[in-house]
């Protein structure tokens, strides 16, 4: 089985930088409290070669070095790093496999995100600014048992039928996000966690007004084209 060593330079350097990408951005998930305890993992694939970073299972997050990030193959076999890797890494690795715009992947169990989850609701497109990220509702995906690539599979699923959406809510379990790097995709987890929080709330007032589709694609295609630098 191949070791970092095999790979050139080049795709050392890359690891080298993804690693420290990675673990800072783990940060960023207890600053937006999308995590508790060891809970959550932060992924990002490499363009130099057939593999992605990911968080090692179980280690608190206080813990976490770029040294402790584990580099893993596409099909989830550990390349380097001294501990085991996440125990959602088959379902990164199916999620780049099948997915190859995707360069970053997060999972969270933020309390909002993962109470829609639990109801099996998708998260009604009641916001403006769900137009703008999420192109529409954020969907549920199929209950799926942990521990192999199952998740992965309803992951890509159901984004498949929601292509416009960084984010999938696993029933019964929690969020998954994607992006074009492992930045977007947390950026996507907290976006998903604000608004499953504010719809909740909404939920306590009254019925959601929903958005009209033809409003939602004019609210998206302004965001991903037109707002922000470029």
């Amino acid at each position: 089985m191949a070791t970092l060593a095999d790979y050139g330079p080049e795709v050392r350097a890359e690891v080298k930088q993804v690693r420290e990408v990675v673990s800072n951005l783990h940060q960023q998930l207890i600053k937006w409290n999308l995590v508790v305890w060891t809970a959550g993992n932060v992924s990002q694939r490499l363009h130099t070669a057939d593999l992605f970073v990911i968080k090692p299972s179980g280690l608190r997050y206080e813990y976490l070095t770029p040294s402790s990030m584990v580099v893993v193959d596409l099909d989830g076999n550990v390349v380097d790093g001294a501990e085991a890797p996440s125990s959602d890494t088959a379902s990164h690795a199916y999620i780049y496999r099948n997915m190859p715009d995707v360069y970053g992947v997060v999972h969270t169990h933020s309390t909002y995100a993962t109470a829609w989850a639990a109801t099996g609701q998708n998260i009604p497109c009641g916001l403006t600014m769900m137009g703008d990220e999420f192109g529409g509702p954020v969907p549920v995906g199929p209950f799926r048992l942990i521990g192999s690539e199952a998740i992965g599979k309803g992951v890509v699923e159901t984004l498949k039928k929601y292509p416009k959406s960084p984010a999938v809510l696993m029933q019964n379990h929690g969020p998954f996000t994607i992006g074009k790097d492992a930045e977007g995709a947390v950026k996507a987890a907290a976006m998903t966690e604000e608004v499953a929080h504010t719809m909740w709330a909404a939920c306590q007032l009254g019925d959601i007004i929903e958005i009209d589709q033809s409003d939602i694609d004019k609210l998206n295609d302004r965001y991903q084209n037109v707002y922000g630098q470029h």
